[in-house]
């Protein structure tokens, strides 16, 4: 069993701006994305040049920073967000959505991806294996702010936490849904893939981590499980993501395949 460090979420703070763990590992997580996004756009296959490359990273941040914060208010905050609108802007009550941040990024993709002139399947090809690390950064942001805790459990490298032995689920995100799902989705994209493969390939893998991580998150306590004892909410988000990645990797793979015969 390990001890939870109890880290001040806050870095240091200048008069009434506080520097947060939280929000530096956002940053983190974009400074990566940009660098990886220079390499990849190097490529013969790449949608973007280097030039374009700061462009897609506005138009992603925005996507992420909005979609996430409007998903979690609209799924998980709907009360909140119903007795006090501007509960959409308080980003310190509350946190931010993969799945609506997932929305935002599409949209944006969509939106840059017109104006290049390139498919949103194509702008998120190349957009997938950028975004893991993020994630992974996000969450250890979680547990340095000592939230998203799991279940009660008796492993070793389990946390006490107040006196309670937990599962550190934020952690298994991290590792799962942030470095793991980098490394394959990095190894995968590496050579030139089918039309739709790479994106649907990202669906795939993070809807599989994450549904079964929820098996050792907590739900949120407003919303519990929705079915069964155990269904939450975000292995219910999950599914469609599993199935649409299942597609678009069959219907790429075979397009790949009737092309070349």
């Amino acid at each position: 069993m390990l001890t939870y460090p109890d880290i001040d979420p806050i870095i240091f703070s200048i008069g009434f701006v506080k520097i947060r763990w939280y929000g530096l590992m956002y940053v983190i997580g974009f400074l990566l994305a940009w660098w990886l996004a220079k390499l990849r756009c190097k490529r013969a296959d790449s949608p973007v040049n280097a030039e374009q490359v700061d462009d897609l990273m506005f138009y992603g941040m925005l996507g992420v920073i909005l979609g996430g914060r409007i998903g979690y208010a609209v799924v998980y905050g709907t009360d909140q967000l119903l007795s006090d609108p501007l509960y959409l802007v308080k980003i310190t009550e509350g946190g931010m959505s993969f799945h609506g941040g997932l929305v935002g990024v599409l949209t944006a993709m969509w939106l840059y991806g017109r104006r290049l002139g390139h498919t949103l399947w194509r702008m998120t090809d190349f957009v997938a294996p950028l975004v893991p690390l993020g994630l992974g950064f996000g969450r250890i942001g979680n547990f340095i702010n000592g939230e998203l805790w799991g279940k009660p459990t008796d492993v070793p490298w389990a946390f006490n936490v107040n006196g309670q032995v937990l599962h550190p689920s934020m952690l298994y995100e991290a590792l799962l849904e942030g470095f793991v799902l980098f490394a394959i989705l990095w190894w995968y994209s590496a050579k030139p893939r089918p039309y739709m493969a790479t994106s649907g390939l990202f669906l795939l893998l993070y809807g599989v981590f994450r549904f079964i991580i929820e098996f050792y998150r907590v739900p949120d306590a407003h919303l519990g499980y929705l079915a069964l004892d155990w269904v939450t909410m975000g292995q219910i988000l999950t599914v469609p993501m599993i199935a649409a990645g299942a597609v678009m990797m069959f219907l790429g793979n075979r397009s790949n395949e009737e092309a070349k015969s």
